[in-house]
Parts: structure tokens; C-alpha cells; sequence
């Protein structure tokens, strides 16, 4: 089922004809119990969201319309965006059965006809050039080297950084490049005639259509021509260590205090961002720490964490840890990974 919210575009571009696609569908199940109660798009980073960071970089670049294929709690996706982004030109398409990329992206066939794409996948922060990208002759892969790569999908180059093959999360890697997760596509309807016929035979990968069996289609039997692009950062915010390091970072490069707020008593070590409302007294906060709207904290120490809205923190030293939403918290230092309406009394 599609749900229309609005058809006017507010930023001008070149680059209309390209519309994004940002696959928000899963359930996030490395980030439990955060994700029990928001999807994990929505977790907060330096004062933005994982979803706010992507759709901010693709608006700057240009991009009008976008696609927003969302399932597990995906009306808190529709509320933010209609709450954050009231005059975005976007479509809401629905993933019933989490099934994949490859089938997620094939869901969005009849919003995107043939017009280029650019897909996003929502838990993934990278730092490139979106125009450049958009701008290019040919199809693109995004890739960073990485140590691992039996647990990401992988791209075979071969000279000038043409894609030879793509692989998901191969247990033999040939190559060390993983895709991060962006892909520009200009031959969209070989795109989805790829996932339609993945999807007809059945042809599951680790029990999901995976969307890199359908570009290995193109490039094997369709001679599409694809090229890696590499990202000069990558961020797969799909675990604690890895979002608490993308928080720092973002920090880093958007420090941010409220002035209205008062905090009687109070270190703040930069880099942090501390939203509205909250009241703080007599601790350290910092560095590297995001907290949310309204949130309460006396006696306490906290670096490197992540903290939502509305929660209590007291007589607690913490480090590396993310606390969710109406959150209580008293006691000792320890490091956690607590989702929302939490009570938890650690003396």
C-alpha cells in the first residue's frame, strides 16, 4: 500500500530526475531493547537522527523525491517525516514481510518507473560527494575496505575500480571491499526485471532476496557496467559500538549546547549536544555525548554515550552506553544498553 503526502517540492535541483530510496523496514535486532519501542532509523546522533543525517545529505545534493520503504513500526518513520520534513515530496511504501533488500527494493517498482535511483540504505551514515555521485555517466557501487568482509556484501574490482561480481556476506571473500550500502543506478528497469526474476525462482540468499544477487544479475547476465566508489568514512550504525562511534564523530564536526538550558554545578566537556529542557546539576558531562529532550541528570558523570528524551539519570558514572527514552536510572557505573520506559536502580 503507497501513502502520498505531499507532491510539491521545495528544493530546487538539476538533479530532479534521481529519486532516492531508503530502505527503513528492519527491525534492528543488535540494538535491542532500543529498538523494541523505534525503529532504528530514529535513534538519536548528534542532535539528528540516522534518518535526518541520510535525508539531510541527499537533500543538500539535490535530490526532490524520495521513497521510504518502511515496515517494523513504520508509522513512527511517517510521523517524524511528516513532523521534520512536512513539505518533502515522499512516498511511503510498505514491507508487510522483511524479506530483504532485493525484495524491498522491488516493492518500490511502480513509484519509480525508470528513473534513476539512488539507494541509501537507512542504517548508513557515509561521508562523500552525493552530487559527484549523481552526476555520473554510469552506475555506482559505494565500498571502503574493511578487515572482515565475510559479514558484508562484497565487490570484486578489477582495474579502474570496475565491479567484476558481487557477493553477499561470502564465506571464501575474493576481496576485501564491502559495500557500504549506496548505490546509484541509472539502468532502473534492468534493476527490477534483475529482482523480479530473483524473486520468481526463489532464489534466497541466507533466507532473504538480497539486493547484491540482483545487481550480480546485472552485471553477469544483463552487461551492466558498475563502478566502486569509495567513501572516504563509513558508519554501520547497526550496533552500540558502531553508533556510539558515529555519535562522537558527528559530534566532533557539530558541536552544539543549548544556551536556554541551566546547569547548576555542571562540567560540560566538549564535544556534546544537549537538547531543550534538560535540567543538569552537579556532574561531568562529556566528551562525546548526545542527550535528548527534557531529560533529567544530577550527581552524575557521562562520556561517550548516548542519552533520549526525557529520562532520570542520578549518582551514576557511565561510559559507553545508550539509554532511551523516559529512561530512570540510579546507582554505579556500568556500561548499558537500555531501551525505553526503563526503570533500573543500580544501588
Amino acid at each position: 500500500m503507497l501513502f502520498k503526502i505531499v507532491t510539491i517540492p521545495i528544493y530546487p535541483s538539476k538533479l530532479s530526475i534521481v529519486k532516492a530510496i531508503i530502505p527503513v523496514a528492519g527491525a534492528g535486532t543488535k540494538l535491542r531493547p532500543l529498538t523494541y519501542t523505534q525503529p532504528k532509523a530514529l535513534i538519536p546522533i548528534a542532535g539528528k537522527t540516522i534518518l535526518s543525517v541520510i535525508v539531510d545529505q541527499l537533500l543538500d545534493a539535490g535530490v526532490q523525491e524520495f521513497v521510504f520503504v518502511i515496515g517494523y513500526l513504520g508509522e513512527k518513520i511517517q510521523d517524524y517525516v511528516a513532523l521534520h520534513y512536512p513539505n518533502l515530496n515522499c512516498v511511503f511504501v510498505n514491507q508487510n514481510d522483511r524479506k530483504g533488500t532485493g525484495h524491498a527494493i522491488g516493492l518500490t517498482k511502480e513509484v519509480i518507473g525508470n528513473e534513476e535511483i539512488i539507494i541509501v540504505l537507512g542504517d548508513t551514515i557515509c561521508d562523500y560527494d552525493f552530487r559527484k555521485i549523481l552526476s555520473s555517466n554510469i552506475s555506482l557501487i559505494g565500498v571502503q575496505k574493511v578487515d572482515d568482509p565475510r559479514n558484508f556484501g562484497v565487490a570484486e574490482l578489477i582495474e579502474n575500480d570496475r565491479v567484476l561480481h558481487v557477493v553477499e556476506k561470502p564465506l571464501i571473500p575474493k576481496s576485501n571491499m564491502a559495500m557500504v550500502g549506496i548505490y546509484f543506478i541509472k539502468e532502473t528497469k534492468l534493476l527490477f526485471e534483475s529482482i523480479d526474476s530473483l524473486l520468481s525462482s526463489n532464489q534466497e540468499s541466507l533466507q532473504e532476496f538480497s539486493l547484491t544477487n540482483a545487481l550480480d544479475d546485472m552485471i553477469t547476465h544483463k552487461n551492466v557496467q558498475f563502478d566502486a566508489f569509495r567513501v572516504n568514512t563509513w558508519f554501520d550504525c547497526g550496533k552500540k559500538e558502531t553508533l556510539l562511534t558515529t555519535n562522537a564523530t558527528l559530534l566532533k564536526n557539530n558541536d552544539h549546547t543549548d544556551t536556554e538550558a541551566v546547569f547548576n554545578d555542571t562540567v560540560i566537556i566538549h564535544p556534546v549536544n544537549i537538547a531543550k529542557g534538560c535540567c543538569i546539576k552537579n556532574s561531568i558531562i562529556g566528551p562525546n555525548v548526545t542527550i535528548g529532550e527534557a531529560t533529567k541528570i544530577e550527581f552524575s558523570i557521562i562520556k561517550n554515550s548516548i542519552i533520549g528524551s526525557y529520562a532520570e539519570l542520578e549518582d551514576v558514572l557511565m561510559h559507553e552506553s545508550i539509554i532511551g527514552n523516559d529512561a530512570f536510572v540510579r546507582g554505579s557505573s556500568q556500561s548499558l544498553n537500555i531501551g525505553d520506559n526503563t526503570e533500573i536502580d543500580l544501588r
